[in-house]
Order: structure tokens, then C-alpha cells, then sequence
């Protein structure tokens, strides 16, 4: 062995600078577990225990008195001790010396619910071959379902010593400085519930409309909502906010991260925060941030509290959920978690293990092909089904979850176990169907079960509106489903999940405002965030004061609402569109924890963004109101029976429906006509369903065009229903135009036509 490389303490070389020479290099020995001289904790009385459940769980010990039995599994770990606080921080260890299949075991009498505690584990200090045991780390149980506290930058977070001066082995030197005084607790929950009061929604797949929130953006600003609850699950389930929800008439909630998640070290440093919270550290506890009533253990009761009322208002709750990387970054990253537990069994490695195959753009990459890492994941989920309430997830980049050694693999494990798993594989899966390693772009690759983002929704209906667009192909398929990427093993148009905008880039009125991205608050000297915008600023760059840009940007949001809404397939909206939200121009405001990123509710005094929340608001009900515009199938271009119409029709502005050299030619106008009579559904008493047919005209040309009205066999006369051009765009009660007749549309504008189903 070589001389010392350690920081804190004396003794000998647990790790040498570089590769040992020997075919197997000699085992190092375990690190001492605090600095010289540092005074040993009290320790408790340990019980043998059970190893399952994984985590801490309250129960009634064998001697009929209650305690909390400890499990974690540390494959290969030579040692675990489990720590616990007392209310002033009080450290007390207790030693699990039960290993039953690698899960290391005990039980401990008088350990009550809202008792704090961590593990230190030891074992190897060997980078070169990802060894990074190091037991004067506390680490939070994977299994915690309440954590308390928070992470506090400091030197003593690292497993190695930070910024050692010698590159070759940065990382590879350990310190052994105790990081207890800076990092979270897991907290002891009693998990008694009854769900019997609560009422699932069950919304089918079909009838859905997604609106994408931030718990705490969403609620931070609400005037109706009491301050003490502004930020929190409660301020999301209080009436005020309940009463939006249900008014705009969206049937799920799709939640930023509320697993708990920590701050990068680069954001602290720069006084900054996560805001979205895609860096998860404890996938079983609810974000202790967004509590009102307390962080050792009352935020799982207020989690639960919030489920039932937005159940109780008929929506449904959807995670988005980082189970492909961690906290602990990279390399240099952190000691939190997973990584002091067991290094090489939780994560990815790379060819040198000191490093780490990064398939998430984030310095780390969780290894799903481990049956305990597909445990710790499948555990979770269920968790948040079966005791929190949720109703399905949103995987962030999923493809590095199907990723089986390397490659993108749809019969991967993960994959595999979801589809047999009696409870996940009832609630909703959406994939974000890529991750930024080779092959990693799977659109329309997922499985049956799963839903998809559509970002070539997002691009294709960004690129038409802005005027970029040479033909309509690309449109028509969007439009009506997107069968091209969908229509196979078995899948519906309800497997694209349609959106304009999402949480990371533009919002819909910054889309409309701006050419390029404006980053510079975020500190990154404009590096971050996407150039590929697809946006239009209408003719000025950000505010302006000039009517005919404004009143163009009007039209523009309009057109795309109604162009999401509209279309076949699950919509997604994101909170604060429906109002005007803007971000400045900000189009990765991950680290925007203020009022860049919260919800300003007084856009509603102004009329103007008061009307496009009613055009949403009206959009979502027609939709809701007819089946023709939520189909659960793809169109088949054909009759459903021998008198009916094709199920869906294209035409071009002449009144004639198109042919194959008019998809190919350079046009901004199309007509799509949707039959309410070949509708291949039936009711719940087995009857088919029939409903009204309609006529979609979209032309994004930037001058008025006439487009004649179809005539028989397709209808009669036609019924103006929506105007995009208009500052009142609906257009109920209008006198109906024969077919046959021309009627102009307005540059850039939506018009949608009704045919009764009589």
C-alpha cells in the first residue's frame, strides 16, 4: 500500500492513488469511523428483527411493546449502524449485526413515530474499483418516508476530500470529517390510514386532460388561499385552488417532483435553489418543503389530505417522478444516500469505475438492471399508489430506465415488471420517452400501457403557427392522433399525450413574445436552456407596447390552445397558460424559485387573459361534451357502415378533399372534417356512439384566405362554433352557412364549424 490519502484522520492508506498492479488487488481495510479523538456515541438496544419490509416500520415488537423495526439493504457493506436523534440532535448508534440477504436488520424498542435517524455504513474505501464506504457519512434511508431537515453545504458532505489539489486523484482521497450536523433525517411515520372515504376518479385515458403544476408555484401567490398555506400541499387543496381547477375542467394534476430532493452544490453556492425538483434523494417521502403543518412526519398526513380533496373535486393525481438519477451527481458529487450505502450496486459505473455511464445529463445514472434497484423503484411506485393515493406517474427521462446493459431495450426488466405488476400496471404511465445517451430518442417506442410526451406534437404545431412549416403531412398526423408513431401492438391515440409547452422551455405567452432565450438570471451566462424555441415573437422582442404585435400575439395564443384542444389525443396544459403566465423570456427557470416561475393569479383582473382562461375553460368543456373529439381509436379514412361518411376527411381550401400531390405541395391551410356518425364506440349499455361532426379549418398564412364549405354528402350547412381571429372567438348562435359557400379566414386564425348529428 502506498502512503496515507486520507483528510481527518491518522492511520493507514485505505485506497491507493492508482490501480493496484496485482491481477486482484489486496482488499483494503475498513476506515476507521470518526476522526482521532472524537467521542463515541451512546449506543441503543437492538433486536434481531425482520429484514422485510424494507425502511422503518413502526409496529408492535415481540414483547408486545411498541418500537420500529430498521432494514436496509447494503449488499456490500461490512458494517451498518443505525443512528438515532433525540429532539436537541442527541446522537445515539445502534449496530445491526442481523444480514439476512444482504439486508442488514433490527429492531429497536420505544422508537416512536416522528423519531429521527440514518445510517453510517462501512466497508472498502477503494474508488478504482467504486468502492466508497465511508461510515463517518450519515445517509438517508432510501426507504425514509419522511425526511427532516435539509442539505447544508459543507466540505463535509463529500465522501473524498473536496478540491484536493492533485487531479489523478481528486476523488479518490477520504474524508472522514462527520456530516451529521449537515444533512436531513429519514423520520419514523406510523402509516395507518383508511382510504375507504376516497374515490378514485378513474378517468378513462380517453376523456383526459392533463394540467401540469408546481405545488408550490401553483399556490405561493394566490390571494384567496391564507398565507400560512401558500406553497404547500394544503394551499393545493383548498377550495380556492380546488375552484380553478374544476372551472377550466381538467381531470388530472400532473405534479412537478414531490419526492424529496436536495439543492446542487452549484446553486447554493450561487444563493439559488431547485425549483423544479428534479433531483430526488428519498423516493418514498413527500417534499418536506411544500408542509404546512410540520416535517417529522405531518407531511405524509398533509400529502394524503390533499389527494383526497382533489379526489373528491373529480381530479385525478399524477407524479412526475426521477428514479433515473440521484442526488449525488457525478463523480465529485456528494456523499448523501446511495452512494455511501452501496456505490456499485446502485449505480451505472463507467469503464473506470470512479466515474459513472451518465445517460440523464445529470452525473449519474441509477442501474435498473439490479434486482434491488428495480425493488427500491417498483417499492416506491406502489407506495405512492396503494398508501399516498396517487393515481399514476410521469417517468422523467424514461429511456434510461429501459435501458438493459446499454442499449434502449423495450423488453427490458423495468418494463417487464411493470407490465406483471398487479397494481402499477392499472394506474396511468406516462414515459418522457428519451435520455441524452446514444439511442436514447424512443417517441413512439413504448409499449402498450404506456403513454408518451409528444414532442413531435409540440414541434410540429410550434413550427405551423410560427409559419415554418413547408407542407401539412406532418400536421395532419398530429392532428388526428399521431397513428405514424402510435397505430401498433395494440395502441390508441390516447398514447400521446399532446403539449405545446411544458415546465421546461417557453411558457405559451413567452412562445409568443420571443425569438430567443433570456437565461441571464439563472446565472449560467446563457448556456443552459434549449435553442431550438420554435418560437415566434410576432415582430418584437419581449414587452412592447404596439397594438398590432399585441393583438397578433392574442391570436396566437389562441390558435394554439385551440389547436391542442382540439386535436385527437391526451392534451396537457401547463399552469399559468391558461392566463397569460410569463417567465421574461426564461425558458430553463429550474433554479427560478420566485416570481419568474409562480402563478400570477392577477392576470385575471386583465380582461385579456381573463378571456383566454374562458377560451381554455370552453375548449376543454366542448371537448369534454363530444366523443367525436376524444376518440378512443384511430380514424381509418373509411364508413363505419354502408351509409356513413368516412371517419375523418381532409380538404383542401377549395372545398375539394385533397390527394396525395396536395399533402406533398407547400400550403399553411388545411381543413379536416370529423364524422360524429362513424364514431367505433359504444356506450356502456353497448349501444354505438353518435355524436355531432365538426369542420376544423387552420390556416396560418399571413393574409385572409377563402376556403369553401364542403358540400354533400358531408353536410348540408354548417354551423360556426370558434373564430380565433375574433377578440370574442366563440361564435354560438351564429345563422348557419349553406355548404358549398365560401367563408374567409382570417389570416392566422382557427375556425371550427358544427353539423348536427340530426
Amino acid at each position: 500500500m502506498s502512503e496515507t490519502r486520507e483528510f481527518g484522520v491518522a492511520g493507514p492508506a485505505q485506497a491507493s492513488p492508482r490501480p493496484a498492479p496485482a491481477a486482484v488487488p489486496p482488499r483494503p481495510r475498513a476506515a476507521p469511523g470518526e476522526p482521532a479523538g472524537a467521542p463515541v456515541p451512546p449506543t441503543a438496544t437492538v433486536w434481531p428483527g425482520t429484514p422485510h419490509p424494507l425502511g422503518a416500520r413502526f409496529r408492535t415488537g415481540p414483547d408486545g411493546r411498541p418500537g420500529t423495526n430498521f432494514a436496509l439493504w447494503a449488499g456490500g457493506a461490512e458494517s451498518v449502524e443505525l443512528c438515532l436523534f433525540d429532539a436537541d440532535g442527541t446522537e445515539t448508534r445502534a449496530p445491526l449485526t442481523e444480514l439476512t440477504h444482504e439486508v442488514w436488520h433490527g429492531f429497536v424498542p420505544g422508537v416512536l413515530p416522528g423519531r429521527r435517524y440514518g445510517y453510517r455504513v462501512g466497508g472498502r474505501w477503494d474508488p478504482w474499483t467504486g468502492a466508497r464506504w465511508n461510515p463517518a457519512k450519515l445517509l438517508l434511508d432510501p426507504y425514509a418516508r419522511a425526511v427532516d431537515g435539509e442539505f447544508v453545504l459543507a466540505p463535509e458532505l463529500y465522501g473524498h476530500v473536496p478540491n484536493w489539489p492533485e487531479p489523478e486523484v481528486a476523488d479518490t482521497v477520504r474524508d472522514n470529517r462527520d456530516s451529521a450536523p449537515f444533512v436531513p433525517k429519514g423520520v419514523v411515520v406510523d402509516d395507518d390510514d383508511d382510504w375507504e372515504d376516497d374515490r378514485r376518479p378513474k378517468t378513462p385515458w380517453s376523456d383526459s386532460v392533463i394540467y401540469e403544476l408546481h405545488v408550490r408555484g401553483f399556490t405561493r401567490r394566490h390571494p384567496d388561499i391564507p398565507p400560512q398555506l401558500r406553497g404547500t400541499y394544503a394551499g393545493l387543496a383548498h377550495p380556492a385552488a380546488l375552484a380553478h381547477l374544476t372551472g377550466l375542467g381538467v381531470t388530472a394534476v400532473e405534479l412537478l417532483p414531490v419526492h424529496q430532493f436536495a439543492h446542487e452544490d452549484h446553486l447554493q453556492r450561487r444563493g439559488m435553489r431547485n425549483y423544479w425538483g428534479y433531483n430526488s434523494i428519498g423516493y418514498f417521502a413527500p417534499h418536506a418543503a411544500y408542509s404546512s403543518s410540520g416535517t417529522r412526519g405531518e407531511q405524509v398526513g398533509e400529502f394524503k389530505r390533499m389527494v383526497r380533496a382533489l379526489h373528491a373535486a373529480g381530479i385525478e393525481v399524477i407524479l412526475d417522478v426521477v428514479y433515473n438519477h440521484t442526488a449525488e451527481g457525478g463523480q465529485g458529487g456528494p456523499t448523501l444516500s446511495l452512494r455511501g450505502i452501496d456505490n456499485r450496486g446502485y449505480y451505472r459505473l463507467a469503464p473506470d469505475p470512479r466515474g459513472y455511464a451518465d445517460y440523464t445529463g445529470c452525473g449519474n445514472t441509477l442501474s435498473v438492471v439490479q434486482p434491488h434497484v428495480l425493488r427500491l423503484i417498483t417499492d416506491s411506485l406502489r407506495y405512492w399508489v396503494t398508501e399516498m393515493g396517487v393515481d399514476g406517474f410521469r417517468f422523467d427521462l424514461a429511456a434510461a430506465l429501459a435501458r438493459s446493459m446499454h442499449d434502449v431495450d423495450m423488453l427490458s426488466p423495468f418494463l417487464a415488471v411493470i407490465a406483471q405488476d398487479p397494481v402499477l400496471r392499472r394506474v396511468k404511465l406516462i414515459a418522457e420517452p428519451w435520455d441524452v445517451g446514444a439511442g436514447g430518442y424512443q417517441v413512439g417506442a413504448f409499449p402498450p400501457l404506456w403513454t408518451e410526451w409528444n414532442d413531435r406534437f409540440r414541434d410540429t404545431v410550434r413550427d405551423f403557427w410560427r409559419g415554418a412549416a413547408g407542407d401539412v403531412r406532418d400536421l395532419g398526423y398530429r392532428l388526428s392522433g399521431s397513428s405514424d408513431l402510435y397505430d401498433w401492438g395494440g395502441r390508441r391515440p390516447y398514447a400521446s399525450v399532446n403539449y405545446v409547452t411544458a415546465h421546461d422551455g417557453f411558457t405559451l405567452r413567452d412562445l409568443v413574445s420571443h425569438n430567443g432565450k433570456h437565461n441571464e438570471a439563472n446565472g449560467e451566462d446563457g448556456r443552459d436552456g434549449t435553442d431550438d424555441n420554435r418560437s415566434w415573437n410576432c415582430g418584437a422582442e419581449g414587452p412592447t407596447d404596439d397594438p398590432e404585435v399585441l393583438a397578433l400575439r392574442a391570436r396566437q395564443l389562441r390558435n394554439l390552445m385551440a389547436t391542442l384542444l382540439l386535436s385527437t389525443g391526451v392534451p396537457m396544459l401547463v399552469a399559468g397558460d391558461e392566463m397569460g403566465r410569463t417567465q421574461g423570456g426564461n425558458n430553463n427557470a429550474y433554479c427560478q424559485d420566485n416570481e419568474t416561475s409562480w402563478v400570477d393569479w392577477s392576470l385575471l383582473d386583465d380582461p385579456r387573459w381573463r378571456g383566454l382562461r374562458e377560451l381554455t375553460a370552453r375548449l376543454v368543456a366542448l371537448r369534454h361534451a363530444h366523443p367525436v373529439l376524444r376518440r378512443g381509436g384511430f380514424f381509418s379514412g373509411t364508413p363505419l357502415a354502408p351509409e356513413g361518411l368516412r371517419d375523418v376527411a381532409w380538404f383542401e381550401p377549395g372545398g375539394r378533399e385533397m390527394t396525395d400531390g396536395d399533402w406533398f405541395a407547400a400550403s399553411s391551410t388545411l381543413g379536416m372534417f370529423l364524422s360524429g356518425r362513424d364514431i367505433p364506440q359504444r356506450d356502456v349499455r353497448g349501444e354505438p356512439v353518435v355524436d355531432d361532426s365538426f369542420l376544423l379549418l387552420v390556416h396560418a398564412g399571413h393574409l385572409p384566405t377563402p376556403f369553401v364549405l364542403p358540400g354533400g354528402p358531408w353536410a348540408a350547412a354548417y354551423e360556426p362554433v370558434l373564430d380565433t381571429a375574433a377578440e370574442e372567438p366563440w361564435t354560438d348562435g351564429h345563422e348557419a352557412v349553406p355548404a358549398g359557400q365560401p367563408v374567409t379566414v382570417a389570416a392566422r386564425s382557427v375556425r371550427l364549424f358544427r353539423v348536427g348529428s340530426r
